[in-house]
């Protein structure tokens, strides 16, 4: 697993497949996103590298590639695991992740990539959150609800660094750009432009390297051209 220190106490990591952000305050880590399945051992061994405990795993939103490893690291660590209710029956295997909807363009890239993901074992939610909570890390991270990705997507903004976690809601591969694969493109474009009128200097995408300064203005700059 390649891991990049991107900020004071903000790691990025790139498992196998999928990516995920460890978030650190003395001994006591969060880790945002898992990674696929089978992901937990790296992720283990880098904690215990930098001699931290998990206090919390959050989960922007319940594809295999960010809720995969969640359930071994909730195992593995007691670390409890905390997530939207919109997607909670999919990450405890309730029910299955609903097909996205796909532009005519996203779906030979689907086609190409859905195969290769493994499925994510079953993984119980510890603690539902909602728009408006704040989670004890970062000087309060603020949940923002940015349904359209999924219906349980969320962001995570800490104000106090200007750090932001936008899940799939926007990526950045090539450019900073919408997010792929939507349940609902206009409501991820509507997302997309909320994130985008955040004070945020350090921008945590779930797909593409992370932008740690004056992202702000470049999420601006994709808002301004998207259209429904």
């Amino acid at each position: 697993m390649d891991v990049d220190l991107i900020a004071p106490g903000l790691y990025f990591l790139r498992p196998e497949f999928g990516q995920a952000y460890l978030w650190l305050e003395g001994r006591s880590a969060t880790l945002v996103d898992t990674g696929i399945a089978g992901s937990g051992p790296a992720i283990t061994a880098l904690l215990a590298e930098l001699d931290v405990e998990l206090e919390r795993i959050v989960i922007t939103h319940g594809h295999e590639d960010h809720v995969g490893s969640a359930a071994e690291l909730r195992a593995a660590t007691g670390a409890p695991v905390l997530a939207h209710a919109g997607d909670v029956a999919v990450i405890q295997g309730e029910r299955p992740r609903p097909d996205p909807v796909l532009l005519d363009w996203e779906r030979p890239l689907f086609d190409s990539i859905a195969p290769n993901v493994p499925p994510h074992p079953p993984c119980p939610v510890d603690q539902e959150i909602a728009e408006g909570d704040v989670l004890d890390f970062g000087g309060g991270a603020r949940v923002l609800s940015i349904p359209g990705h999924t219906d349980g997507s969320i962001a995570l903004h800490l104000s106090k660094s200007k750090t932001l976690f936008t899940g799939d809601t926007i990526a950045n591969v090539g450019e900073v750009m919408l997010g792929t694969f939507n349940l609902d493109r206009a409501k991820t474009i509507a997302s997309l432009r909320r994130l985008a009128e955040l004070d945020t200097e350090i921008a945590c995408f779930g797909h593409g390297d992370p932008i740690t300064r004056n992202a702000g203005a470049e999420l601006r700059t994709t808002a301004a051209k998207l259209t429904n």
